[in-house]
């Protein structure tokens, strides 16, 4: 008689019998080249930009048509077999790692730009279109596509709409949600959803709202019609220093308690200036606490009022120097070090962890101190970037993946890091999204209550919790064993405490 498979093998065996029946199933759909399920062939596609976490799924499909969409959606529903929609992967908390029992559904060939509109000033472009090419398609016509992500040469507009995607220039003209008319897609059962229209409202609730940051829980997209802008006659930068952080952090609320809103107001610090200023050489002034990028765009009367303007605020803040850009190429360069704040931390070390949360303004410096003690407490090190003028968080902390210890450490170090943001009066994300990387500190941020109602508006859309399912929105019982939750005063309280 043999022996019962251990449940290890147990394990290989269920996940090797349900692979080969969800191949069978989406090949009868899809053609050949459509679908991947060998190991070597859905190994590229474990992770997103958080490299920390990764798992292999079932099967990757390729679609190249709505209705291979339409197809692959029904099929994985009949099947009972989790969904999670991908575009270029370039995420960074974990949103498109895969289920590993389940399909990942790349957009990547719906890259298509459909329409160009100068008339109404619009966009329609299939969702794997890469944020910058929108603006190069538009450029002819003196336009283009405001919000853009430090990785807008690789990312995708459906990846955008999912996370809600800012970028530096969003202080001024929006994130995601205010750039977009309208979105496509498809519901887990395949029915087509339509969300949002051309006009300056749409009847009924805001769903698209609900719908863009929704990191791919709710339903696919497909197709997105996007807000075009025209091109300022003239932009310029100044590069502000500061020798000291506090001093840095009070300039950005002056600047806007001014009744300035610049089209760009970024902060880096000292460790992040001197990582990006030996990466691309861009002028930055190493012997500062801190220096600050402020962006003015608009007609050339309008600039140089505010340019003054600004940099006189800077001044009485501080600035130990003040640098205007003087053409374009330089206002170019000087974002260039901003722009690769990511990949010059990642010269520095095997891996970092990019954290993504949001505090009042007045808070900045406190929120930077508070990182520079945590420094020592987990013996890791960590360079902060931001987007200073809505208090939207980067820290980038450095670590090797390959050593358990250091992992569990900058797991820690990031927690921290959220949830000091939440006690400062922020939230634990702005713009990256929640994925797998901040599900714990979401107890924290949000009560069981509160918790429930977003599941419920997803139940809404996806009753069976079959599209992204286990991300974003913790259970009661994942708080519990993480041993904080929210409750009524705003207090963290372990769960053997009395609750509401």
């Amino acid at each position: 008689m043999n022996a019962p498979a251990s449940a290890p093998q147990a394990d290989t065996l269920q996940r090797a019998e349900r692979q080969s029946q969800v191949v069978r199933a989406l090949l009868a759909v899809l053609p050949a080249h459509a679908l991947l399920w060998q190991s070597e062939d859905t190994t590229p596609y474990e992770c997103d930009g958080l490299t920390a976490y990764r798992q292999r799924p079932l099967a990757v499909a390729l679609p190249e048509t709505e209705a291979q969409v339409q197809a692959v959606l029904k099929t994985c529903h009949a099947l009972g077999v989790p969904v999670v929609a991908r575009g270029a992967g370039t995420g960074l908390s974990g949103g498109a790692m895969p289920h590993a029992l389940g399909v990942t559904l790349s957009l990547a060939k719906f890259n298509q730009i459909l329409k160009i509109d100068p008339a109404s000033r619009t966009a329609v472009v299939q969702a794997g279109v890469r944020n910058l090419a929108i603006s190069e398609a538009a450029a002819p016509y003196g336009m283009y596509y405001a919000p853009d992500p430090s990785s807008q040469i690789a990312c995708t507009i459906g990846g955008n709409v999912a996370e809600n995607s800012g970028g530096v220039h969003c202080l001024k003209y929006g994130l995601t949600v205010h750039n977009v008319l309208k979105v496509r897609g498809y519901t887990i059962e395949g029915e087509p959803l339509e969300l949002g229209s051309q006009a300056l409202d749409a009847p009924g609730y805001d769903l698209l709202s609900v719908f863009i940051g929704s990191e791919g829980m709710l339903a696919v997209t497909v197709e997105v019609t996007v807000r075009l802008i025209p091109k300022p006659q003239l932009a310029r930068c100044i590069m502000a220093s500061f020798d000291d952080m506090r001093k840095a952090g009070d300039a950005v609320a002056a600047v806007i308690a001014a009744g300035i809103i610049p089209a760009g107001l970024e902060m880096m610090d000292q460790p992040m200036t001197a990582a990006v200023e030996d990466f691309v050489h861009a002028g930055y002034d190493l012997s500062a606490a801190a220096i600050l990028l402020c962006e003015s765009d608009g007609t050339p009367e309008e600039v140089e009022e505010e340019i003054g303007r600004m940099s006189e605020v800077l001044r009485r803040a501080g600035a130990t120097a003040i640098a205007v850009s003087r053409d374009e190429a330089e206002r170019l360069k000087y974002w260039s070090g901003r722009k690769n704040a990511f990949p010059a931390s990642g010269r520095l070390a095997p891996d970092y962890m990019c954290m993504d949360s949001t505090i009042p303004r007045k808070r900045l410096a406190d929120i930077l101190e508070a990182i520079q003690k945590m420094e020592q407490k987990y013996g890791l090190k960590c360079l902060n970037v931001f987007h200073a003028g809505d208090g939207n968080l980067h820290p980038l902390i450095l670590f090797d993946a390959n050593d358990p210890d250091q992992l569990h450490r900058c797991e820690l170090f990031g927690a921290d890091i959220l949830e000091t943001s939440v006690a400062m009066g922020g939230t634990v994300t702005g713009e990256h999204g929640v994925g797998v990387e901040k599900l714990n500190s979401m107890c924290v941020q949000f009560s069981p209550e509160e918790n429930a109602q977003m599941l419920g508006v997803k139940r809404a859309f996806d009753p069976g919790s079959l599209l992204n399912p286990g991300k974003v929105i913790p259970t009661h019982n994942r708080c519990a064993e993480y041993g904080k939750m929210l409750v009524r005063g705003g207090k963290i309280s372990h769960p053997d405490l009395p609750r509401f």
